[in-house]
């Protein structure tokens, strides 16, 4: 009894509380790491497996840089476009968004490590770790063709913006020059 009202006991299980949050935080590491690296370890076979195939095909690594490029700059479109910082809408619609935009930052990112995969390791000596021929040019027109459609398609929405912004200017000029345009307080 005395120890309860010296608050002892409450200290004590907040300390077994403290340490099992602890535990559990430490354990989800763990666990997350390994996920982490047996994802990466498996991505990492699967682009190696099918690499090769790939350059094989009509068109080469050039088709297969150029296919690629455009797989992420058709990520980076459909990421922007559904944001999920937007507030409203029910909680599907949000997580629907943010579902879309995890699937368009794996469009993103899912083709520049996919290449990243068939060059050759820094300081692996393995044949797991060889460069797979044909590699090099992928990566080299996957830079080139995300960064050309990119720019493109950046100076397209630029361009749209611009004129929607210039056709709004001459709405608001217009109603000025008859007279709604202003406020209340000019009006008087």
């Amino acid at each position: 009894m005395q120890s309860q009202a010296d608050g002892t006991g409450a200290d004590r299980r907040s300390g077994v509380r403290d340490g099992l949050g602890i535990a559990v935080v430490i354990l989800c590491l763990v666990v997350g790491t390994g996920l982490i690296l047996l994802l990466t370890g498996l991505w990492k076979r699967f682009a190696r497996e099918t690499i090769p195939t790939l350059v094989g095909l009509p068109g080469g690594s050039w088709a297969l840089g150029v296919a690629l490029g455009v797989i992420t700059v058709l990520g980076v479109i459909g990421g922007l476009r559904c944001t999920p910082g937007v507030p409203g809408g029910t909680r599907l619609a949000r997580g629907l968004r943010s579902a879309g935009t995890a699937i368009c930052c794996a469009a993103v990112f899912g083709p520049l490590f996919y290449l990243l995969s068939g060059l050759r390791a820094r300081n692996c000596r393995s044949m797991s770790c060889a460069y797979l021929p044909g590699t090099g040019t992928a990566f080299l027109a996957y830079v080139v063709t995300a960064g050309l459609v990119g720019w493109s398609v950046h100076r397209w929405t630029s361009a749209r913006a611009a004129e929607r912004l210039a056709r709004e200017r001459m709405r608001v000029r217009r109603l000025r020059k008859k007279g709604k345009g202003k406020s209340r307080a000019a009006r008087r």
